[in-house]
């Protein structure tokens, strides 16, 4: 018999137990289930709704639990559906009849949307340090690479020379961005839902407040019916994770066009790469590849989830179990992601000559004899059209800028002199750009230092919060009773 199934005269049939259960998946969460249920029976002595024997024997038995699942002696059942119900048998199979006063109080609906929340804050916190992780990585490289010039593109042409490591600082932007979103999106995630009930609330006189802080929640949902029906902190942490693998996926864009030989800008370490089954010249850069892939279906759990949510009335809709797949499927693919990159951003090789030949075999310095001609008076758009004809000229006659005689210069336009050669040299044409958020090095070495007290910054955050996702020293929150 079903824990739930004193109203019904049959047993449910297979396929529906088989359709219906959550078991396959949510299985996952049991710790968070037991910590809650621990914090929940504490709650009930502490309330006077249980005797204090039995919210011990509920404690041992839940510890019993958790024991038994670690050391692999436990088979959870899709008889019983879900995390929650395998752990509530589990404990009456313990502890006896007992166990069955677990759930006074509570609805499956809020210990569903409390497990969630104990999870979605934990990983959360997991992938804001491994960004953190690769942000440093990329830094590093930066760093290392203050001298290193390369072409900037638009439209995947050759634009203006940049330094690599502006380039690279310009995916710690990006992650910093990510960063605080997930930040700001946490604040709505460490939220306790618990003691809502089914939708309502309910009759037994529990201490919300005294749950959140035995949970280290930072509020508590104001309604009941909206504590079980929200799964915005769902749609906000995947909304997020779709714009953080946005920026991993054109990070490994470049990382595969850069790894190309045509390009032959960078070589990643082999142990990042794959061969071909039947091209033994071959070194893949698959990871940087699948990240790209995958990155697709972190979109598709966002899309999927605001699907289900856009039709449902108030309260609680078994469609809403469809929540927690594409969430763990999230989870895994971001920590699969970051905790690949970091490394192989840590030792990819730059082929510097290729890259400064890159720059000077090129007209990347046009832009620059725009500005020459323009500081000298002329208009800027009469200064572009004499220095479009000077490229159609040198293109012409298979040669670059800096490859012009003063007099083919002067034929350009009467406004140039000697100093062209040194203004159009690809360090100083770097250089030039010395403004904020610019490629000169001295700039450059600025965001580096920008990005490195952010750094700090995180980690500072990350440690003021570590002890709130720390499930197994919430384990031991029903002790003290």
């Amino acid at each position: 018999m079903k824990l739930w199934g004193g109203r019904f005269t049959k047993p449910t049939n297979q396929l529906v137990d088989e359709y219906t259960a959550s078991i396959t998946f949510d299985q996952q969460m049991w710790r968070q289930d037991i910590v809650g249920s621990l914090a929940h029976v504490a709650m009930l002595g502490k309330c006077g709704i249980l005797p204090m024997d039995e919210v011990k024997q509920i404690i041992s038995g839940l510890k019993k639990v958790k024991e038994k699942i670690e050391r692999g002696q436990v088979t959870f059942t899709v008889a019983n559906e879900d995390v929650h119900m395998n752990i509530e048998k589990l404990l009456i199979d313990e502890i006896g009849p007992v166990g069955g006063k677990l759930h006074t109080g509570r609805s499956r609906n809020d210990q569903v949307a409390l497990d969630m929340h104990l999870y979605l804050r934990e990983k959360m916190m997991e992938i804001i340090q491994l960004a953190m992780y690769l942000q440093k990585a990329l830094v590093n490289q930066a760093e290392n690479h203050l001298d290193t010039v390369m072409p900037g593109y638009t439209h995947l042409q050759r634009a203006q020379p940049v330094l690599l490591g502006y380039h690279l600082t310009a995916y710690v932007s990006m992650l910093q961005r990510d960063i605080e979103r997930l930040q700001e999106s946490w604040k709505r995630v460490n939220v306790l839902p618990l003691g809502a009930g089914a939708l309502a609330g309910t009759t037994f006189p529990i201490d919300r407040e005294f749950v959140a802080e035995m949970l280290a929640f930072d509020g508590i949902y104001v309604n009941s019916m909206d504590a079980v029906s929200d799964r915005d902190f769902i749609v906000e942490f995947l909304s997020a994770s779709a714009l953080l693998m946005t920026h991993l996926s054109r990070l490994c864009e470049e990382l595969i066009i850069w790894s190309s030989q045509e390009f032959n800008f960078i070589e990643l370490d082999d142990a990042f790469c794959t061969g071909s089954s039947i091209m033994p010249q071959k070194k893949n850069p698959d990871v940087a590849e699948l990240v790209r892939g995958k990155t697709g279906r972190v979109y598709g759990n966002l899309f999927g989830l605001l699907t289900v949510l856009k039709g449902l009335p108030l309260a609680y809709n078994k469609d809403m179990q469809e929540d927690k797949e594409g969430m763990f499927d999230t989870v895994a693919t971001l920590h699969g992601a970051l905790a690949l990159l970091t490394p192989m951003m840590e030792t990819m090789q730059v082929r510097k000559e290729r890259m400064r030949q890159a720059v000077t075999n090129d007209f990347a310095n046009a832009t620059d004899l725009a500005d020459y001609l323009a500081s000298k008076g002329l208009p800027f758009r009469q200064a572009h059209e004499v220095v479009g004809k000077a490229v159609l000229y040198c293109i012409q006659n298979g040669k670059y800028l800096l490859d012009c005689s003063l007099e083919e210069f002067k034929s350009f336009s009467p406004l140039v002199e000697e100093d062209i050669y040194n203004r159009l040299d690809v360090d100083t044409v770097v250089n030039a750009r010395n403004v904020l958020g610019g490629t000169a090095r001295n700039q450059v070495e600025k965001q580096i230092a920008t990005f490195r007290e952010k750094l700090v910054v995180t980690q500072a955050w990350i440690d003021a919060n570590s002890q709130k996702v720390m499930i197994e020293s919430l384990i031991d929150v029903g002790s003290p009773v």
